[in-house]
C-alpha cells in the first residue's frame, strides 16, 4: 500500500516552513520556525521535531509517511549536506539529511531550494506533462531549476543550475553578496529592480517621476510597479530594461538546453505584462531561428505561500528515482 503523506521542509534564510502534504499536492497542515534562532543545527532540528511530531501523529503516525523532502540554500542532492550557505547561521558542511533521518527515522532527501521548486512544478504545477523545462524564481534573488528528460540537472558535484549567477552584462553592476559584476540576479531580481530605479532616477534628474515621491529606503519593486501602473515613464522603463536583461538571459538558456517551457515564479512576476512582454520580445529577438517561437513562457500556478513546502515534499514521492540520486 502506498503511503499517503510526505513531509516538506523549506529552510529559508530567516524562516523555515514545513508541512504535511498528500500525493495530490494538498497541504494538510503547516507551520514555521526561525532559521536563525539556533546557534547549532542540532537545536534547530530539535525545535523542528517538537513542532512536527504532533502534526505527524494527527496524520496517523510515522508509518503513514514516505519520507522527508528538504529544500535549502546550497543543499546537495548527492550528499544530503548544506555546504557553506552564506545566508544561514550554521557554517561549513552540515549533514542535515543524515541528522533528520536519525531524528525522525524517515528517509530524507535534500536539494537546493530552487531545484525543489522545479520538482514541485513538475509534480503539482504547469509542467506536469513536460519533461524539458526551466524554472526561474524572481524574488529577492534569482533562483533556477533545469529539468531535462524529467530529471533535475545537478551536475557532478550537486550544484549545477545557478543561472541567476551567470554573467549577462560583463563588467556590469556588482552583486553585493558575491562580488561578481553583471550577473542576472543583480538586475532581474526584486533587489535588482530597486537598484535600476535608483540608477535611472539619478541619471535622469530632469525627468519628472512619481518615484521621486519616495525616499531611497522606500523604493521597492512594488513601488516601481505601482508607479508604472499609473503611467510613470521611468517606472515603465525600469520594467522594460529588466525584461530586456531577463529575455536575453532566457535566450541563452534556451539555446543551451532547448526546453519546451520556461516557468517564471516569485514576487516579481506579479508585474504581469509589464515584465513578461519585454521579456518575451527580447528572448525571441536573441534566439537563433531554429529556436524561435517554440518555447512556452509560463507563470507558475502554484500558490507562492505553499510552493516551497510542496516542492520539498515532491522530492520524496518517487522512491526509485531518489535511491538512484537523481530526478
Amino acid at each position: 500500500m502506498l503511503k499517503p503523506y510526505a513531509i516538506g521542509i523549506d529552510v529559508g534564510g530567516t524562516t523555515t516552513k514545513f508541512g504535511i502534504v498528500n500525493r495530490h499536492g494538498e497541504i494538510i497542515e503547516q507551520d514555521r520556525i526561525s532559521s536563525i534562532a539556533h546557534e547549532v543545527v542540532e537545536d534547530f532540528i530539535d525545535d523542528l521535531c517538537e513542532k512536527l511530531l504532533p502534526m505527524v501523529e494527527r496524520a496517523g503516525g510515522i508509518d503513514q509517511f514516505v519520507g522527508i523532502g528538504m529544500g535549502a540554500p546550497n543543499g546537495n542532492l548527492y550528499t544530503g549536506t548544506i555546504e557553506y550557505a552564506p545566508n544561514l547561521r550554521w557554517k561549513g558542511i552540515i549533514p542535515i539529511a543524515d541528522l533528520m533521518n536519525k531524528k525522525f527515522g524517515l528517509k530524507t532527501i535534500l536539494t537546493n531550494d530552487a531545484n525543489a521548486a522545479a520538482v514541485g512544478e513538475m509534480m503539482y504545477g504547469v509542467t506536469k506533462n513536460i519533461k524539458h523545462f526551466i524554472t526561474i524564481t524572481l524574488g529577492t534573488g534569482v533562483g533556477s531549476g533545469i529539468v531535462i528528460d524529467g530529471k533535475i540537472v545537478v551536475g557532478w558535484d550537486g550544484f549545477a543550475g545557478e543561472l541567476g549567477h551567470t554573467i549577462i552584462r560583463p563588467g556590469g553592476r556588482m552583486h553585493k553578496s558575491t562580488g561578481a559584476h553583471g550577473s542576472l540576479e543583480a538586475y532581474a531580481s526584486a533587489t535588482g529592480v530597486r537598484e535600476t530605479a535608483i540608477e535611472m532616477l539619478t541619471e535622469h534628474p530632469e525627468v519628472a517621476s512619481l518615484l521621486r515621491n519616495y525616499t531611497i529606503n522606500e523604493l521597492t519593486s512594488e513601488t516601481v510597479y505601482d508607479c508604472a501602473m499609473q503611467g510613470d515613464a521611468i517606472a515603465n522603463r525600469i520594467f522594460e530594461f529588466t525584461g530586456q536583461i531577463l529575455g536575453e538571459s532566457l535566450a541563452n538558456f534556451i539555446m543551451f538546453s532547448s526546453p519546451e517551457a520556461i516557468v517564471l515564479f516569485g514576487g516579481l512576476t506579479k508585474a504581469g505584462p509589464l515584465l513578461i512582454n519585454p521579456t518575451r520580445k527580447h528572448m525571441e529577438a536573441n534566439l537563433l531561428p531554429i529556436f524561435q517561437n517554440k518555447v512556452k513562457l509560463l507563470f507558475s500556478e502554484l500558490k507562492e505561500a505553499d510552493a516551497a513546502i510542496l516542492g520539498a515534499s515532491a522530492l520524496v514521492w518517487d522512491t526509485t528515482r531518489n535511491e538512484q540520486g537523481a530526478f
